[in-house]
């Protein structure tokens, strides 16, 4: 079985859901994770098979400069990165008939978030992914960035954008930093427990007749990092949804 000892991996937005999902199959494989919320939470977050309490480290992916100081804080503690999960995301819900219902400031936030939070993690770790000879990045997309689908306009504009930021960062990083992508469909997270409506039109659309649960994700997440030839391309997970 392939392992991550000794790899550093840092996940955004990763103290619940997906996130949380990815850290747990990651440090499950041996690697050291570094967790990542805009605020501290108010118990340790623990992960790997012995429960270990996760180092975790607060900032806004959008401020450039706090970014700046956490991937300086990953260095310091363990001297490495090898693996970058760009998790953290925000969005209105706003149906896409209701033009009105968005703001000037909903769409700066979400690009921010979504697209310049993204870039603004891999430029700054991009020194310490090319010197790890291993290093991999996975930006996790959605599915509403390639259908018109998602919680608002503005969110799925983002995605999409972040589907192609990864095609082109895949191909400018390499060959030491391998760049992919996961587009999830509907996954029970914190953020969907009120979209009941849509829950159950999946349930019955589906191929696989069922929502999506963040382990399938952290499942296609360890696959990427231990796929070492493939690069520059979007995973879906939706259980067939884009079949229909």
């Amino acid at each position: 079985m392939e392992t991550l000892v000794d790899r550093v991996a840092f996940i955004t937005g990763s103290t619940s859901g997906m996130g949380l999902a990815i850290a747990q199959r990651l440090a499950g494989k041996g690697a050291t994770v570094v967790l990542n919320s805009r605020t501290t939470p108010e118990a340790p977050v623990r992960v790997g098979p012995h429960g270990a309490e996760a180092h975790h480290i607060a900032g806004d992916v959008a401020d450039e400069h706090r970014v700046n100081e956490m991937i300086a804080e990953i260095e310091g503690r363990y001297g490495r990165l090898d693996i970058v999960v760009n998790n953290a995301g925000t969005t209105v819900f706003v149906d896409h008939s209701d033009l009105a219902g968005v703001t000037n400031s909903d769409w700066q936030r979400i690009l921010n978030v979504n697209i310049v939070g993204a870039w603004n993690i891999v430029c700054s770790a991009e020194r310490l992914l090319r010197a790890s000879k291993a290093g991999v990045v996975i930006n996790v997309t959605s599915i509403a960035g390639t259908r018109p689908t998602g919680s608002s306009i503005p969110y799925a504009v983002s995605k999409a954008g972040l589907n192609h930021l990864t095609a082109l960062l895949a191909r400018s990083l390499a060959p030491d930093i391998r760049v992919n992508g996961i587009a999830p469909g509907y996954i029970d997270t914190p953020w969907t427990k009120d979209y009941l409506d849509r829950r159950d039109e999946v349930i019955r659309d589906a191929p696989l007749r069922r929502v999506g649960v963040p382990d399938d994700v952290a499942g296609i997440a360890l696959a990427l990092v231990l796929s070492e030839y493939v690069t520059g391309e979007i995973v879906t997970v939706d259980g067939g949804l884009s079949l229909v």
